[in-house]
C-alpha cells in the first residue's frame, strides 16, 4: 500500500467535500520546516487550517483522535508561518478543523482545537 497515495486521495476527497459545503480551498499541502498543513481554506470570515485523517480499519480508533496536542501545536506553528509569509493580519479570524474519513464516511469537526501559542 502506498501511504502517500492514500493520503493524497484522502485530501482530494476532503477538499471536494469541503467545496460542496461552501469552503474555498486556497492552498494544499502547505509546508515549512516545522511541518505541513493538509488544506487551507476560506469559510466565510474564517481562514481555516484543515487536518485530514483517514482510517481504513475502524479497529484503530477514530481518525480524529490521532490529532493530539503535539500535532495541534505543530499545525499552529505552521499556520503562524503561513500568516507571516502571506502578510495576513494577526487579527484574521482563524479556525482549526479536522476532516476524518473512514471508508465512505466523512466527518467534519469545525473548531476542533484552539490556537496554541509558542511557549
Amino acid at each position: 500500500m502506498n501511504t502517500r497515495k492514500v493520503g493524497t486521495d484522502g485530501e482530494m476527497l476532503a477538499a471536494a467535500f469541503l467545496e460542496k459545503q461552501g469552503v474555498s480551498i486556497v492552498e494544499r499541502n502547505y509546508r515549512n520546516r516545522s511541518g505541513e498543513i493538509d488544506l487551507i481554506g476560506r469559510d466565510g470570515e474564517y481562514l481555516v487550517f484543515i487536518e485530514v485523517k483517514y482510517r481504513r480499519n475502524p479497529g484503530m480508533g477514530f481518525p480524529e483522535e490521532s490529532v493530539g496536542i503535539a500535532k495541534q501545536r505543530q499545525i499552529c506553528r505552521v499556520a503562524d508561518h503561513y500568516r507571516m509569509v502571506r502578510k495576513l493580519s494577526w487579527q484574521t479570524a482563524l479556525r482549526y478543523d479536522v476532516i476524518a474519513i473512514e471508508g465512505e464516511q466523512i466527518r467534519w469537526t469545525k473548531n476542533a482545537f484552539p490556537h496554541h501559542y509558542r511557549r
